[in-house]
């Protein structure tokens, strides 16, 4: 592969003005798709085999104008103290407000006077609002509204403050994407010392993720993409395109630096680094591919749109990026590099050795033991938060209590019970029974006698009598063992129910949905995880041709795994340094963050392995001892590494800035898991054991040596195939060789 790899890198380099031609062309032709694409379809969040998404497509059929998928929002009321909400004066207030929450998209309006939701003491009220169309598709005009209802109670006199998702808006991401960009470029700079070097890395990432998220948006009426698929393929298609672009061009100075002329550097960077970026890059296409395990067609579509991203990443690195190199000329080095030498533009080989690198790597050497036992047993501690995660949805009362949501919650809690916040659907479905009416009250009566239960509302039927709702109170906030207690003990009584009613019973709402989420996700991880490590594992023993050293690339994966999830506990949950991010309410953690973290970073961890180790393994199989190997790699890799390691800690980290927790969770855990991946397991666990076992950690058996492919992402193949041509002898730096690159004038 190396070989065929080179020879698309001089081509590449030597033809750049056709390859950017074509590059440009897909840009527009993707612009133009998505251009003319329909309005992508709204997120489609399901549940497939879960009782809950049953019990909803049960509600769909039968309840068709009910419009289970509209927006609601509930306004709380509350007298001033002392006095209660039933008093003429605030009673004509409520009803002033909910008048005026009667608009051009509203569905129902309730009267909390008619309905009979006055708290027992008298001094909250609520109403409830039903939406025709779902949150994202309300009005300005509809949003207005209903801020300008609240201000006419509060104007009264009254507290009123308003939850539901009709109040819902486009969280505020914290412009991780330009914290990111703005940080890879100072990153960049430094590592190549030059502007114009430092942009082209830049610039053919920004043009692989423009394809990538246009191609979404032309594809998603098609494909049933939503808007939101586009987050995690933007998020992963930047990071990962600096960072292959980055090796690439790397590795190319390298080259020059050996006295390569400039189509054989890109074509030899594109054969050995482009090797690895070929499998770093399968190892995310994997991670992400594999979230279909998980059987939540959101997540299956978030993935597999951020993997084709990730190859189209892998695609650019490959052709666009040896074009780019061409276009850039001399200028990959900086102004001073190129003042210091005015004929070739290229330094000096530097034989020192004496880099921040390879002074790291003498020392791991000379101490690998200790080197890991203190990484381990730091990261081992950095995970003991672990065994007290509580995996969840978090909720309203889970948003800071500044906002009116919480506020909301809180009062609801405070006049009816924290039940109320999160009261249960049952479904039921009577086409078997001989009277509706009776079952539907037999299995009101049964529901209300369990512990736990605070109220139970009369049975809705539709127009056929075939179907009916009942809402059930608990007396237990939404996210409380408590509850989920309850809906498991209904659930469990179902079957005897529909024995003796004939009734089937579904357990919806809200809450349930959250419950059976959480529980897809749970039993979702192990096999999930299972399928990617060991997919990875086979793909990095056919690169590595050894057994231990993918073992010991998925084992330091799970601890630096395990160590960011203790962290997000830490900080999210139990609320250490909550305050140091902006944290203003802790609570469970996120069902989906175990996985998503194990899909995103797996794959961006084994990018580093990738990278960090084929250089050592390039250089054992050059001939050097397993000590030698090491330094070497981390000679040639560790500047590499750490800068794309920093400048994926920035995006990410960007993301800690957003006004929506979940995605403040989700950045800090990805930075936090990069952080500790990139800068303790791979630069110091790796190295350790490496040392540790020496020849041995190159060790294949022979039986397995024979039926495995040689991928060569070492370049031993490519190195035969160049002596064999007679282009292993270096050309002396700079040499001209006649083509157009090497004509170029030198530029300051």
């Amino acid at each position: 592969m190396a070989t065929l790899l080179y020879r698309l890198g001089r081509f590449s380099f030597r033809r750049r003005r056709l390859v950017a031609l074509v590059w440009a062309a897909l840009l527009v032709l993707a612009g133009a798709a998505a251009s003319q694409a329909s309005d992508p379809p709204d997120d489609d969040f399901s549940l497939p085999g879960t009782e809950a998404q049953r019990a909803f497509d049960l509600m769909e059929e039968h309840f068709p104008a009910a419009n289970a998928d509209g927006a609601t929002a509930r306004i709380v009321f509350r007298a001033p103290d002392g006095r209660k909400i039933t008093a003429a004066d605030h009673r004509a207030a409520v009803e002033e407000v909910v008048g005026a929450l009667d608009g051009p998209q509203t569905a129902a309006v309730t009267d909390p006077f008619t309905t009979g939701t006055v708290s027992a003491e008298g001094t909250i009220a609520y109403a409830s609002v039903q939406y025709e169309v779902p949150a994202p598709d309300l009005t300005d005009a509809s949003r207005q509204d209903l801020e300008e209802a609240l201000e006419r109670g509060r104007d009264a006199g009254l507290t009123v403050e308003a939850g539901g998702d009709a109040l819902f808006v486009e969280p505020d991401m914290g412009h991780g994407e330009i914290i990111g960009i703005a940080v890879a470029a100072v990153v960049l700079v430094l590592t190549f010392g030059s502007l114009v070097a430092a942009g082209s890395p830049l610039i053919t990432a920004l043009v692989g993720v423009m394809i990538g998220i246009m191609g979404i948006a032309a594809l998603g009426a098609t494909l049933g993409l939503s808007a939101t698929t586009s987050t995690l393929a933007m998020m992963i298609g930047l990071a990962v395109g600096i960072d292959y672009a980055l090796f690439i061009a790397s590795r190319y100075r390298a080259e020059l630096v050996e006295g390569r002329d400039r189509e054989e550097a890109a074509g030899r960077a594109v054969g050995t680094a482009g090797s690895a970026v070929v499998f770093a890059g399968l190892t995310v296409v994997i991670a992400l591919a594999g979230l279909a395990v998980v059987n939540i067609p959101i997540l299956t579509k978030m993935g597999l749109a951020a993997a084709a991203t990730v190859v189209i990443a892998v695609l650019v690195a490959l052709t666009l990026v040896p074009a780019a190199l061409g276009f850039v000329g001399k200028r990959i080095f900086g102004r001073r590099v190129r003042r210091a030498n005015p004929a070739t533009g290229v330094p000096h080989p530097d034989r020192g050795g004496n880099g921040l690198g390879v002074r790291w790597a003498r020392l791991v050497l000379r101490r690998p033991l200790a080197v890991l036992l203190t990484a381990v047993l730091g990261l081992g501690a950095a995970a003991l938060p672990v065994a007290s995660m509580n995996l969840g949805l978090p909720d309203e009362g889970n948003q800071p209590t500044s906002t009116t949501q919480r506020r909301a919650y809180d009062l609801m809690a405070e006049g009816f019970g924290p039940g109320f916040n999160g009261p249960l659907l049952l479904v039921l479905d009577t086409r078997d029974s001989r009277d509706p009416e009776a079952a539907a009250q037999a299995v009101g009566k049964a529901v209300a006698g369990l512990d736990g239960v605070v109220t139970v509302a009369p049975a809705a039927f539709n127009e056929a009598r075939s179907t009916a709702t009942i809402t059930v109170v608990p007396d237990s906030r939404p996210s409380s063992a408590r509850t989920e207690a309850l809906v498991e003990e209904i659930r469990d009584r179902a079957d005897g129910l529909r024995e003796s009613t004939g009734a089937a019973v579904h357990v919806s709402g809200a809450t349930a949905i959250n419950i059976d989420f959480s529980r897809v996700m749970d039993e979702a991880l192990v096999p999930y995880l299972a399928l990617v490590v060991g997919l990875a594992f086979v793909l990095l023993l056919t690169v590595f041709r050894s057994v231990l050293v993918p073992l010991k690339a998925a084992l330091g994966f799970l601890l630096s795994v395990l160590a960011a999830l203790g962290a997000v506990v830490a900080v999210f949950q139990w609320g250490w340094l909550a305050g140091l991010i902006g944290v203003e309410q802790t609570g469970p953690i996120m069902s989906m963050m175990p996985i998503f973290m194990i899909g995103v970073v797996f794959g961006l961890a084994m990018d580093y392995e990738v990278f960090l180790v084929t250089r050592m393994r390039e250089a054992h199989v050059q001939g050097e001892r397993p000590g030698q190997a090491i330094v070497t790699g981390f000679e040639l890799g560790a500047r590499v590494v750490t800068a794309a390691a920093v400048i994926m800690i920035s995006v990410f980290a960007g993301f800690i800035g957003a006004s929506d927790p979940m995605i403040k969770m989700m950045g800090f855990g990805l930075a936090v898991a990069i952080l500790f991946d990139a800068f303790v397991v791979r630069m110091a666990v790796v190295p350790a054991v490496l040392a540790l076992l020496g020849e041995r950690a190159w060790w294949l058996p022979r039986r397995l040596d024979r039926i495995l492919p040689n991928v060569d992402v070492e370049g031993e193949g490519l190195r035969g195939h160049l002596a064999a041509a007679g282009s292993s002898v270096p050309h002396g730096p700079g040499k001209e060789r006649g083509t157009e690159a090497e004509r170029e004038p030198s530029r300051t």
